[in-house]
């Protein structure tokens, strides 16, 4: 007998004879590599590229209907999609800055706000507010922004609301520096008084403001002027603006719908903005 020739072995084991073919390349292959197809059998090579195929077209479609092309694309989509993305990144900003205290070098001085140093370093009237004099004051404003700031984000949206947050804390700077020209602050205090400043004018707005929230903002108002070592014209000043953005915002909400109601709400943050620039700047007219 002669051997079987080489075109009816199998490719992958050439000491096995067989019969069957590929259904696609038409390769030899044995009974252990037949792979089941929905007309006659495949190869494990055509098996793999006929799913990887598969696998890019799906990406392509996903690509072609909006979807992110890559892996962080998808990922921050994701992050996105949660209920209050925005305040759980800054509390985790905050968290990390707070870990950041703990290293050796003195990180605190370099984020506090002091209207003497702002002119020339800006960032400050932001970078305040993710440091802190301790953990009690940390834990409290994080627990606040927890408790009140999904809320509000849902309501108004994710990126108004980070404007919004923004807008807050160099608002509370801006009032530190008209009332007590000579302190430096730290902490999110200010910015956690216009979350509540907010929710007060948006309730009253569309209904009627629930008395536990105004219960909470006079209880910690009394423990502002009780205590000493709290920056009060941060306090008292983050509710203000937080009140007009409430009271704004609420009331855009409250007369358009949609797409409307994100702009306006857009232009009230900026309106709040632009007045506490020029108030800024008007401080520093009387001071020069």
């Amino acid at each position: 007998m002669t051997a079987a020739a080489s075109s009816d072995r199998c490719y992958r084991h050439p000491d096995r004879v067989s019969w069957v073919l590929c259904s696609r390349c038409g390769r030899t292959i044995c009974g252990e590599c037949q792979q089941q197809a929905p007309v006659g059998v495949r190869c494990p090579d055509c098996v793999r590229e006929l799913a990887q195929e598969q696998r890019t077209l799906q990406r392509e479609t996903r690509v072609a209907s909006g979807a992110p092309r890559t892996a962080v694309g998808r990922r921050t989509r994701q992050w996105l999609a949660q209920p209050a993305p925005v305040t759980i990144a800054i509390v985790a900003v905050t968290a990390l800055v707070g870990v950041l205290q703990l290293l050796p070098g003195d990180l605190t001085s370099s984020l506090l706000f002091f209207l003497g140093y702002s002119l020339v370093e800006p960032w400050r009237f932001v970078t305040y507010a993710l440091v802190h004099a301790g953990v009690l004051h940390f834990a409290f404003n994080m627990i606040v922004l927890w408790m009140v700031g999904p809320t509000i984000e849902q309501r108004i949206g994710k990126l108004p609301f980070l404007a919004a947050y923004v807008v807050s804390a160099a608002g509370a700077a801006v009032a530190v520096a008209w009332l007590t020209p000579t302190t430096a602050v730290v902490g999110a205090s200010g910015a956690i008084y216009a979350l509540f400043g907010m929710m007060i004018g948006m309730q009253r707005m569309v209904g009627r403001v629930q008395p536990a929230l105004l219960l909470i903002v006079g209880v910690n108002l009394a423990i502002t002027f009780l205590f000493g070592g709290i920056s009060w014209p941060a306090h008292v000043g983050g509710l203000v603006i937080g009140l007009a953005l409430g009271f704004g915002i609420g009331l855009v909400h409250k007369r358009m719908r949609g797409d409307q109601a994100g702009k306006a709400a857009w232009l009230v943050i900026g309106g709040v903005a632009i007045v506490l620039a020029l108030l800024f700047w008007l401080r520093i007219a009387l001071i020069l």
